[in-house]
């Protein structure tokens, strides 16, 4: 079953065993998990940080950005949560998924050399 919603659950820890349909969301821990919305029943965990995810409560939904792309999955599932909603990406290349791979290093290391300078961006 695919779920369409994801339902936030603020949580310290992060369960063993997820529950489909909820977003379990750990402050303490920077992190938010669920199960793969395609259904395939694996574990999805996003770290919440400036260079990874970020999350947005509205009070009611939660939404993550970047999208979300499970590539070593054997689904390879792509897609975006707003507003606890499941909203379905286009699927990616693996010339695609490498570049974008890189960006996010890039970026990882421009954010943290510009950190240990004492600048913020």
């Amino acid at each position: 079953m695919t779920p369409g919603r994801l339902s936030p659950r603020f949580v310290e820890f992060v369960p063993d065993a997820l529950e489909e349909g909820v977003l379990y969301v750990s402050m303490s821990y920077a992190v938010a998990a669920h199960r793969c919305a395609r259904g395939c029943g694996l574990e999805v965990v996003t770290p919440l940080s400036p260079t990874d995810w970020k999350l947005v409560f509205d009070g009611e939904n939660v939404s993550l950005e970047p999208s979300i792309g499970n590539w070593s999955f054997p689904c390879r599932s792509h897609y975006f949560i707003r507003q606890g909603r499941i909203k379905w990406a286009a699927n990616m290349s693996e010339d695609m998924i490498q570049r974008g791979r890189q960006k996010d290093r890039a970026s990882k290391e421009a954010h943290y050399v510009m950190r240990s300078k004492g600048q913020r961006d």
